[in-house]
C-alpha cells in the first residue's frame, strides 16, 4: 500500500512537472507587435518570420499616439514587446517616456549606421520628403539645384502644395530645419514659405501630387513612397497617369542632402518576450525582409545591397541623404517646430 501511494505521488508530480513544461513555450513562442504601421504586406512578413523561427507574432496596431498612451499607462502590466512606427519623431516620444529598453546586438550595429539607430530604437525603412514638379509647366533648370530654404523665394508665390501643420512628416522637417538655421532664420523663412501656398493646406501627400500633375500647383511637398505607389497602379489608373505626369526632385543636394525620415522599431522596456523580440527586429533587417518591405510599401532600404523594384529605382536612390544630424533630433525639436509653424499661419 505504502509503494502505491508513493508510486501515485510520483505519477502525480511527473504530470503537473510535465504541464508546466510544455505550457512555457506556447507562452515564450510569441511575440506582442505594437505597430502604426498598416499595410498588409507587413502582415505576410510577420508570417514568414513565425515559419522560419516558431515566434507567433501578435498584432495590435493603431495610431502611433494611441499604442503609446497604452503602453504608457500599462505599464509593468504591458504585454506589449516590439513599438515599430512611422517617423523618428514618434519613436523619440516613446522613447522619452521611458517605454523602451536597450538595444545590445551586434548584428545591428555592423549592419547600421549610427545616423539611423541610437540605443533605443532602429531604422527599419528610409523614406526621403522630396519635391515634385511637372516638366510640362516648368523648366528642369528652374528646380535642378533648389533647396527647402529657396522654397520661401517670391517666385514661388501661390505654387506650392502640402499638408497640413499638423502632419508628423511636415514636423520632422521644420524640426530639421530648426537645427540647421535657428529659430529666429526658420520663423523668418515659414513666413515666407506659407505666403507661397497655393492653397489653404488640406489631404495627404498624394493629394499634393495631384495638384501638380494637374497644372494647378508648381512644386508638391511629398515622401517617396507616394508617388512610387500611384506610379505602381495601386491606387488607380487615374492616380498612375498623374504621377506619370510629375518628376521628383531631391533638394539640397549641394549642401547637406535630402531630408531622410523613417520607419523604425524598438524593444519595449517591460517586454515579456525580449530574446524573440530581438529575434524579429534582427530579421527585419535581413535582406529577405528588407527586399520585402521595400518592394511592397516602396520605401527605401536601410542596408545596402538590397534589391528593390522597379518603380524605387525610378525614383533614384542614388541622391544625397542629409546624414549629418540624429534622427532623435526630429523628436527633440518637433513641438517647438509646430509652434512655429502655427505662429506662421500653417494650418
Amino acid at each position: 500500500m505504502i509503494n502505491n501511494n508513493y508510486h501515485y505521488h510520483n505519477m502525480t508530480r511527473l504530470l503537473i512537472t510535465l504541464i508546466i513544461f510544455f505550457s512555457h513555450p506556447v507562452i515564450s513562442k510569441e511575440i506582442n507587435l505594437f505597430t502604426s504601421r498598416h499595410y498588409d504586406s507587413d502582415f505576410k512578413l510577420y508570417k514568414k518570420f513565425t515559419q522560419k523561427t516558431g515566434i507567433k507574432v501578435n498584432i495590435i496596431n493603431g495610431k502611433s499616439k494611441v499604442l503609446e498612451k497604452r503602453i504608457y499607462e500599462e505599464g509593468k502590466n504591458s504585454k506589449a514587446d516590439v513599438l515599430f512606427l512611422a517617423d523618428a519623431g514618434a519613436l523619440y516620444s516613446a522613447q522619452k517616456k521611458n517605454l523602451f529598453t536597450k538595444i545590445e546586438s551586434k548584428k545591428i550595429n555592423n549592419k547600421l549606421p549610427k545616423n539611423l539607430r541610437n540605443d533605443f530604437w532602429i531604422a527599419i525603412t528610409k523614406r526621403a520628403r522630396v519635391l515634385f514638379y511637372n516638366p510640362e509647366k516648368i523648366n528642369k533648370k528652374d528646380v535642378q539645384n533648389i533647396s527647402y530654404e529657396d522654397l520661401s523665394n517670391k517666385k514661388w508665390k501661390n505654387s506650392i502644395a502640402i499638408r497640413q501643420a499638423n502632419n508628423i512628416y511636415n514636423q520632422s522637417l521644420i524640426a530639421s530645419l530648426l537645427e540647421y538655421n535657428g529659430p529666429k532664420n526658420t520663423f523668418i523663412w515659414l513666413k515666407d514659405f506659407v505666403n507661397n501656398f497655393v492653397r489653404s493646406p488640406q489631404g495627404n501627400d498624394r493629394a499634393q501630387i495631384l495638384l501638380v500633375a494637374s497644372g494647378e500647383a508648381k512644386l508638391a511637398i511629398a515622401n517617396t513612397y507616394y508617388y512610387a505607389l500611384m506610379l505602381s497602379g495601386k491606387k488607380g489608373d487615374n492616380q498612375k497617369k498623374a504621377a506619370e505626369k510629375v518628376k521628383p526632385i531631391f533638394p539640397n543636394q549641394n549642401n547637406r542632402g535630402t531630408h531622410i525620415n523613417i520607419s523604425g522599431a524598438g524593444i519595449l522596456k517591460n517586454s515579456p518576450n525580449k530574446k524573440n523580440s530581438l529575434k524579429f527586429i534582427e530579421f527585419l533587417l535581413t535582406n529577405e525582409a528588407q527586399t520585402h518591405i521595400c518592394n511592397n510599401s516602396f520605401e527605401f532600404p536601410v542596408i545596402d545591397n538590397v534589391k528593390t523594384n522597379s518603380f524605387i529605382d525610378k525614383i533614384g536612390k542614388n541622391f544625397k541623404e542629409d546624414n549629418t544630424i540624429s534622427l532623435s533630433i526630429y523628436g527633440e525639436r518637433q513641438t517647438e517646430a509646430f509652434k512655429l509653424m502655427k505662429k506662421a499661419g500653417w494650418n
